[in-house]
């Protein structure tokens, strides 16, 4: 398995899942969190956890996916055997695009062309997983009739969303935020290539992802920074809604297992939605009082009335379409279990 981002959260899970069923793992990633959200955001320490865990089955590259003659090195040597790509490397903070919009579109957009062409040159027929965004739908989940309730907002339920948001929503006129429209990019060109090109490519537009492995930071990270200010006793910004708003949680784990699913019977450029969907979603405010629970900790919490740009009141996917075509996948964890496995696998690294 070839997995770009390997040392993030996604690209982690799949590394030691699938190396757990016999692969060896050819991982790129260049530890750019770091740079985009500073020291306390790097992923080295997830990389050296994943390369004592894994040993010799994980081979390491410390590469950027925009530098395509060294990525081309990495598919001329592995090309004829690899089983899948797993592409989860990216600029993942809509917050952050808009500082550098150049960066944010030539690591989204570009460095996935990159990997679609060399793809295409060299190993048309492996499966090629991208992990898109529920951004590329961008504010117009925000135009649906929700309702304000005590501690969420909420939708009908007789709504046809109820349910969950499925890939019919438009994605069109709409503010996506600059991280929405590079990822909207990289999206389009994934599903062109398997149409196009007649390649097994795959978008899954990811909701909130995360895990025990996941490095939050203030602008990425949702859950994971939450449990990491309710552990050290940091203070918690809320950006809008009254801390209302609603967002489904996969941990990924269950995400993995989706692209699983789509490597043993692959298809051509699909997108699915891929979330936690109404089996794992909670407010803000729910998550808040789930942290304080588990940790014995009151969280201080700032509220602001500024919501960030293009940010979602309420998102919850549908997996409708995606169960339809795997209908032996199921999503195993919820909120209360990813926070309860998120604050024991990392409480002291953070206490500390």
């Amino acid at each position: 398995m070839l997995i770009t981002g390997s040392a993030g959260l996604v690209g982690s899970e799949a590394a030691r899942y699938f190396a757990g069923k016999g692969y060896d793992i050819i991982g790129i990633d260049n530890d750019m969190r770091a740079v985009f959200f500073g020291p306390d955001a790097s992923t080295k320490w997830n990389l050296t956890r994943l390369s004592r865990e894994l040993g010799s089955r994980y081979e390491h590259h410390d590469v950027d996916i925009r530098n395509v003659e060294a990525i081309e090195d990495i598919f001329k040597a592995h090309a004829r055997h690899l089983r899948a790509i797993i592409h989860t490397a990216a600029q993942p903070s809509h917050d952050w695009a808009a500082r550098d919009v150049q960066t944010d579109f030539t690591v989204n957009a570009n460095g996935t062309l990159n990997l679609l062409e060399l793809t295409r040159k060299h190993c048309p027929q492996t499966p090629f997983i991208f992990t898109s965004t529920n951004k590329v739908y961008g504010d117009t989940p925000n135009s649906l009739p929700l309702v304000e309730q005590e501690k969420r907002w909420e939708i009908d339920e007789s709504h046809a969303y109820y349910d969950g948001i499925d890939e019919t929503m438009s994605i069109d006129q709409t503010k996506h935020s600059l991280f929405g429209a590079s990822k909207v990019a990289a999206d389009i060109l994934t599903q062109e290539y398997g149409r196009y090109f007649d390649m097994p490519t795959v978008s899954f537009r990811g909701g909130c992802l995360t895990g025990p492995g996941h490095t939050g930071t203030q602008l990425h990270g949702f859950l994971s920074y939450l449990m990491k200010c309710a552990v050290a006793g940091q203070p918690y910004t809320v950006f809008g809604y009254k801390g209302k708003q609603v967002r489904d949680n996969i941990h990924s784990y269950d995400l993995v297992r989706m692209f699983e699913q789509f490597i043993e019977s692959p298809r051509r450029g699909e997108a699915y939605n891929a979330g936690g969907g109404r089996h794992s979603n909670c407010s803000l405010l729910e998550a808040v009082e789930m942290c304080e629970e588990l940790t014995g900790n009151r969280m201080r919490l700032i509220h602001t009335d500024e919501n960030r740009v293009g940010d979602h009141i309420w998102y919850i996917s549908s997996l409708r379409k995606f169960m339809s075509h795997y209908p032996r996948w199921r999503c195993t964890y919820t909120v209360p279990d990813i926070l309860a496995e998120m604050y024991e696998a990392n409480k002291d690294r953070w206490i500390n």
